[in-house]
């Protein structure tokens, strides 16, 4: 059997580009050699796409045991040989006839001639995190060049990663989730102190303030009182348009307990068994997750039979509301003390090293690390070809 050809693409403008090369390195090293050929895509910091002109010297690196992955060393980490060593492209979203791909143009070149190197694939896996990767942006893209890809579409990613949008659909799937305020970054700049009357009417300390549209817990900050609300709302407001505001679940004395669920599927998603995370700081936060060590993971978590069958059910209706396919990590809070669940977001494209949650969780639901990136690739050609079987004319 021909092996099926498969695209990474990773890296990209986000704040989340290093964590970007590292999933994607992981990928790179643990995806089946035997049954795919894998074409390295990467896009650098400020947004050129890089093509790998001899993607098998480049794929064979060093074991992931004999030296830990470091995002930017491209001696350690396929994916920033790539970034280093490729040759510079520019790839129209036009669709192939013959075969699926990204035909590429030289950037280099003044007459701009198209290479005899097309990057031919049949899917795409898209190991991009945040901003212009898991917003719906490249997901459009791939659309348009009619591409085969791994995980949610265009309605769905730009869902997922839309803090004030998100929570509209969960509410209206009625599921339990924090109170929330969301107010425009113009309104905060103009009336302060009525925007801050709001929060304050709305909520009680502490509060958690967010950038609507940004991951791994970038701009989040934990307002405990009127003084740093302030402060917290200007952080936020560097990084997105829209600010949301949440109630903190636990209240001042008692933290909440922060919940994990992976989902995998189109139709008919499943859900693993729960993780918790147990951050070294407040919360998790951003140093929590990739910086400090100390935050502890629990697999599976410590809940009743009950709590954690209602999770994951919950898990797989918020996946199902906000129209998500492929993957989904969705994070829940619980009160300590009433034990009741919140539903706080869905990622979906969480991190994807082989020591990330999202493959840890499967992992301990019998779904090994090197499966799960093949039934994620086969999900992802299975929706392709269900979108084909849809008219867009009458003739």
């Amino acid at each position: 059997m021909a092996k099926i050809r498969i695209g990474i693409l990773f890296g990209g403008r986000s704040g989340e580009h290093e964590i970007s090369l590292l999933s994607a390195a992981s990928v790179l090293n643990a995806i089946d050699k035997s049954k795919c050929e894998v074409v390295p895509i990467g896009i650098t910091k400020d947004g050129r796409w890089v093509g790998a002109a001899d993607a098998e010297r480049l794929l064979q690196g060093k074991p992931l045991e004999a030296r830990p992955l470091r995002a930017g060393d491209p001696d350690v980490t396929s994916t920033a040989a790539v970034l280093q060593n490729g040759e510079s492209v520019v790839v129209p979203p036009e669709p192939h006839t013959a075969s699926s791909g990204l035909t590429p143009f030289q950037s280099d070149s003044p007459a701009r001639r198209t290479t005899d190197r097309a990057i031919n694939v049949d899917v795409i896996f898209p190991v991009l995190h945040g901003t212009f990767g898991e917003d719906g942006t490249i997901q459009g893209l791939l659309e348009l060049a009619d591409i085969p890809y791994v995980g949610a579409g265009v309605l769905g990613s730009a869902a997922g990663m839309d803090k004030d949008v998100m929570k509209s659909l969960f509410k209206a799937a009625d599921l339990a989730i924090v109170k929330h305020v969301t107010v425009l970054r113009s309104r905060w700049k103009s009336e302060p102190k009525k925007v801050q009357k709001l929060v304050e009417s709305k909520l009680k300390y502490p509060v958690f303030v967010k950038p609507a549209n940004l991951g791994s817990s970038v701009g989040i900050s934990k307002a405990h009182d009127r003084k740093e609300l302030g402060p917290a709302m200007d952080e936020a407001a560097k990084y997105d348009r829209k600010i949301v505001v949440e109630e903190g679940v636990g209240g001042k004395k008692n933290k909440a307990r922060e919940i994990e669920v992976a989902v995998l599927g189109n139709d008919k998603p499943e859900a693993s068994v729960p993780g918790e995370i147990v951050p070294c700081k407040e919360f998790y936060d951003y140093d929590a997750k990739y910086i400090d060590e100390g935050s502890v993971p629990i697999i599976p978590a410590k809940l009743t039979k009950a709590e954690t069958k209602k999770i994951q059910q919950l898990a797989i209706s918020a996946f199902q509301a906000v129209d998500c396919t492929g993957l989904a990590r969705v994070d829940f809070l619980m009160d300590p003390k009433s034990r009741k669940i919140y539903l706080n977001e869905i990622n979906t494209m969480p991190g994807f090293t082989s020591i990330s949650m999202y493959p840890k969780l499967w992992a301990a639901s019998g779904v090994g690390y090197s499966e799960l990136i093949e039934r994620l690739i086969t999900l992802g050609v299975q929706r392709h070809a269900d979108k084909k079987r849809n008219q867009y004319s009458k003739t």
